[in-house]
């Protein structure tokens, strides 16, 4: 155990989660694309040719770019209260809280992708990330 911000377990959690997501589609793409017989055309565009893939396989590769919309901001505000000394029970709750937000929205999105639900956990996962950035900002102003 280190000395480390309990800020930085959940970030790190999350980079995890992506790596496992990536590693997930890649799985699911690369066999659909050799079984669809696709040849890869650099001149096509890419949403024409992924659209050639089942959207079971699609919705992976879906998630893994929405784990690099978002996420990014929580890493930078979960990063800034480490650094400005916030080791608050309520400010790791809602780090811990987005994190797992947003892995059970992956696998909503990854497995059914009922859309509904998919913006619901976005909108609550946007939701403690705001909190997070109102005590960040309240640390910094």
């Amino acid at each position: 155990m280190s000395n480390a911000s309990p800020l930085i377990a959940p970030v790190i959690a999350l980079v995890l989660w992506t790596g496992v997501i990536w590693a997930w589609m890649y799985a699911t793409r690369i066999p659909a694309i050799v079984k669809a017989r696709m040849v890869l055309d650099p001149m096509m565009p890419r949403g024409e040719q992924m659209a050639q893939l089942p959207a079971r396989v699609r919705w992976k590769a879906d998630n893994y770019n929405h784990l690099l919309e978002q996420p990014p901001i929580f890493y930078a505000t979960a990063l800034a209260l480490a650094l400005l000394g916030d080791s608050s029970a309520g400010s790791v709750y809602l780090a811990w809280a987005y994190v797992g937000i947003r892995v059970v929205h992956s696998l909503w999105q990854t497995l059914s992708n009922h859309i509904p639900t998919r913006f619901a956990l976005f909108f609550v996962s946007s939701l403690v990330l705001f909190a997070l950035a109102v005590r960040a900002a309240l640390l910094v102003f």
